[in-house]
């Protein structure tokens, strides 16, 4: 029994390591380094490109109840991000190289994987797993197309933050703290006034883009939008979106400042910094000159500026089982990006399901049907479901999943027994693994 995954991202690493832990032998296929994709930069396996982080290890929120399902499940990328975490606040992030690099040593040191570089330029025969991200090369993407002649694809693009060096920031106009001082101390504030906020909204605004073929601001994913987009929407919408001061007051004066930017770390070592919800496709030579204009990072030393590309996915509903399997071709399955699962952790976890889903049939064994009460199980739900007539990309959240029989007071009350009540299925299910 052997299976080709085709692509070694974070849903291509998890499927390939549930498939080998249930002794089902796997080729790993991955076109880096030979040929790379305008967003990614590093030969490595799992490599991070939009953010370092996972977002919240909270169980009130869902990334963090899917967080938690997978670690209890045994999953390969959360134990790799587990160890490689950085300080976040309520966050889970993670050192980018150091995280990809235990991924890669992982994946090529098991004995039962077996890894091929070049691109992949046709499906090949036998069982596989197509997990070729959001960036599918042009060759394998018209393979696939070649499946559904008759679905239409839909794409979007989305977009990555710059990262600066942390001696280049001005600690003199910045500060460390989480907001409402929860956790630990780990982003760096950088504050501006209303004159400062308004002058760098205006020049925001009026900034050179780079050239995207085909790209318009209707077409971008809301979860991961460029800055200047966001600012477009108004004058305000930064002050209450990823500028915003509510909960971190300025220790020089003790008082919210009209505005903040915030930084996270981006390596163990605490040199570099992301900014935070700058997504952006502006020119390289604007974003220096227009981020610049927050006051603590006038003379910042740029590592990697912010790049936007297109991101590829499939009509999903139409095309994929709860297994994420093609619909009347079986030995074909989906994983990752691709289907339309948005987020680190929800293509993680598409990985999972579809490696251990996949193995229990070669091994003969009755699918595990993570019920949707699951996070890992709704998001599959969701994906596979032929009601919804316009997909678009879904981070997990509550709302896809059940509700509780029964009336809870308070939001986080109830996403607490919601928690509570997928945990409980996910130990039972354990015992199935």
């Amino acid at each position: 029994m052997d299976v080709t995954v085709i692509g070694a991202g974070l849903a291509g690493c998890e499927c390939a390591w549930q498939l080998v832990r249930r002794g089902i032998s796997v080729t790993l296929r991955e076109m880096k380094p030979h040929k790379m994709t305008p967003a990614h930069h590093s030969p490595g396996f799992a490599e991070l490109v939009c953010s370092n982080s996972l977002r919240s290890d909270q169980l009130e929120n869902a990334v963090g109840l899917l967080k938690e399902e997978l670690r209890r499940c045994g999953s390969l990328i959360l134990r790799c991000a587990d160890e490689t975490r950085v300080e976040a606040g309520g966050a889970l992030a993670v050192d980018r190289e150091g995280f990809s690099q235990a991924v890669t040593d992982a994946i090529r040191s098991h004995p039962k994987i077996t890894v091929k570089e070049g691109e992949v330029t046709a499906i090949p025969d036998g069982e596989v797993v197509i997990a070729s991200g959001p960036l599918t090369s042009d060759a394998l993407f018209q393979a696939i197309a070649g499946l559904f002649p008759e679905h239409s694809y839909l794409n979007f693009f989305d977009a990555a933050a710059p990262i600066v060096t942390f001696e280049s920031i001005d600690m003199d106009r910045a500060w460390f703290a989480s907001r409402y001082g929860r956790g630990t101390a780990d982003y760096i504030n950088c504050a501006l006034s209303e004159e400062e906020y308004l002058a760098f909204w205006r020049e925001l605004c009026a900034a050179q883009e780079a050239e995207v073929h085909g790209f318009e601001d209707k077409n971008v994913f809301e979860g991961c939008m460029p800055v200047e987009v966001m600012a477009r929407r108004g004058v305000q919408t930064l002050a209450f979106g990823p500028l915003k001061p509510k909960g971190l007051p300025d220790p020089k004066t003790g008082r919210e400042p009209y505005a903040v930017a915030q930084l996270r770390r981006d390596n163990a070592q605490g040199t570099l910094y992301n900014l935070v919800g700058f997504q952006t496709h502006l020119k390289w030579g604007e974003q220096k000159r227009v981020f610049s204009m927050i006051p603590a990072l006038k003379n910042a030393e740029y590592v990697r500026y912010g790049v936007m590309h297109r991101n590829t996915y499939l009509n999903s509903p139409r095309l994929l089982d709860r297994y994420y399997r093609v619909r009347g071709n079986g030995r074909i399955v989906f994983a990752g990006q691709i289907t339309g699962v948005e987020g680190y952790v929800e293509s993680t976890a598409s990985g999972f399901l579809a490696g251990v889903e996949l193995a229990r049939r070669l091994l003969g064994q009755p699918p595990l049907d993570f019920p949707r009460e699951t996070a890992v199980g709704a998001l599959a739900a969701y994906v596979s479901n032929e009601s919804v007539a316009d997909f678009q990309p879904m981070n997990i959240n509550f709302g896809i999943m059940p509700p509780l029989d029964h009336r809870v007071k308070g939001k986080r009350n109830k996403n607490a027994q919601l928690s509570t009540r997928s945990l409980d299925l996910v130990e039972a299910l354990k015992e199935r693994l």
